[in-house]
């Protein structure tokens, strides 16, 4: 189950968005908007529902979550786009920290 998230997630929705893979979370970010869609297999699930509710492409950016470890791995096919980052890494340490930012806000 995909939760679209606008403040700090709460224990049950960090619980639905855990289920897929119980030790991290994929996640879609919206940079501009500052909202987040976590949870699923995929992150393209993610960025689907960002896209279906409003967020356009170019702000999206995806990556994955440990809870446990607070890490955060910037990796993930939706990254890939030949105009704004030439791999499935963010390169762009602004961009990443907008998303680190937003990840630790709403599910640190």
């Amino acid at each position: 189950m995909i939760e679209i998230i606008r403040v700090r997630a709460t224990p049950e929705q960090m619980e639905q968005m855990l289920q897929e893979l119980k030790f991290y979370i994929k996640v879609a970010v919206d940079i501009e908007r500052r909202i987040l869609a976590g949870g699923g297999e995929m992150h393209f699930y993610c960025e689907q529902a960002l896209l279906e509710n409003g967020s356009k492409q170019e702000d999206i950016w995806a990556a994955s979550f440990r809870p446990d470890t607070q890490q955060i791995i910037y990796e993930s096919m939706v990254n890939l786009r030949p105009r704004q980052n030439r791999s499935m890494e963010i390169i762009d340490v602004k961009i990443r920290e907008q998303v680190a930012a937003i990840i630790m806000e709403f599910l640190g």
